[in-house]
């Protein structure tokens, strides 16, 4: 057999999509395509790869060999891929940063003095909450609230978001009783996330204070929820970067201590040493340190 490494990525990218047209749209291209390349495939090697069921191509017994060879071949690829990106030596490129949407505004706050630093480099900023792939590449660098469990990823704690709760600044709000403030608001219009996102920071400990009482605006963004407590829609938490030096928003109270996350920044050994991901990373964590007074909530 003498088939190259494009037709095995076809075969893989579709033992995993399971049909022609989400496999062509993730490889970016037709979807006869795929299927052509599959065929030449089949021919090399004597065998047939897939059962065409109905809805979808399901990999035969031959398939599945061929598959856990062709996940290793891939496994090595990116490795080759990431070790050749830490030969080089100099502070230029381009760094990919991925980070939650409230947390990439933090970032975005800063590219200019970034920039000013690292004039060489130049910066992409992914504001999602999907954990992008470190071994593929997806990412160079990782902000993210917790570590994943996955081999090849070295962290480094960049420090502790606190939160606290926010209404607009002309929204109106009695006498706040001591200790904690949410005793006095439990009867005020609530904001919070969708059920999908109820495992966002505090949220938990909101639902568990509110008791049978709704949210009056369910969102899954971050800045959505800020521009909603903004327009006066009602009271929500926010972390305290993100609250604090909005002119538009008040604090009720201090900071929420039961409420609080802890951020990471995460990459893979292989590239770590790279120069430019080095100079970004040293620059990340210079600017957490010194912005660590607003993220802890004492600005």
């Amino acid at each position: 057999m003498d088939s190259n490494w494009d037709d095995l990525r076809v075969f893989l990218t579709l033992a995993r999509e399971g049909t022609l047209t989400t496999a062509a749209k993730a490889l970016g291209v037709s979807h006869p395509t795929v299927s052509r390349r599959v065929a030449v495939l089949e021919r090399q090697i004597g065998a047939r790869l897939f059962e065409r069921l109905p809805d979808r191509f399901v990999p035969t017994s031959a398939g599945e060999e061929l598959l856990a060879d062709t996940q290793a071949m891939e496994k090595a690829a990116h490795s080759i891929h990431r070790r050749s990106a830490g030969l080089s030596d100099t502070v230029s490129g381009t760094v990919r940063l991925s980070a939650g949407e409230a947390m990439a505004t933090l970032i975005a706050r800063h590219l200019a003095e970034l920039r000013a630093r690292l004039e060489q480099i130049e910066f992409e900023v992914a504001a999602s909450h999907t954990l992008a792939n470190l071994s593929r590449r997806e990412a160079d660098l990782l902000i993210r609230e917790q570590v994943p469990e996955l081999g090849g990823i070295v962290a480094r704690k960049l420090g502790r978001v606190a939160y606290a709760i926010y209404a607009a600044r002309d929204f109106p709000v009695g006498r706040l009783p001591k200790g904690d403030p949410i005793q006095g608001l439990l009867d005020q219009p609530w904001m919070g996330f969708d059920e999908d996102h109820g495992y966002f920071p505090g949220q938990s400990w909101l639902h568990e204070r509110l008791g049978n009482r709704r949210l009056v605006v369910r969102v899954n963004n971050w800045l959505v929820l800020q521009d909603a407590v903004r327009a006066g829609a009602g009271l929500t938490l926010l972390p305290c970067y993100l609250g604090d030096p909005d002119p538009a928003l008040k604090r009720l109270g201090g900071v929420i201590p039961d409420v609080f996350a802890d951020q990471w920044l995460l990459v893979h050994r292989d590239l770590r040493a790279l120069p430019r991901v080095r100079a970004v990373m040293d620059a990340v964590i210079e600017l957490f340190h010194r912005e660590r007074a607003l993220l802890e909530g004492r600005a």
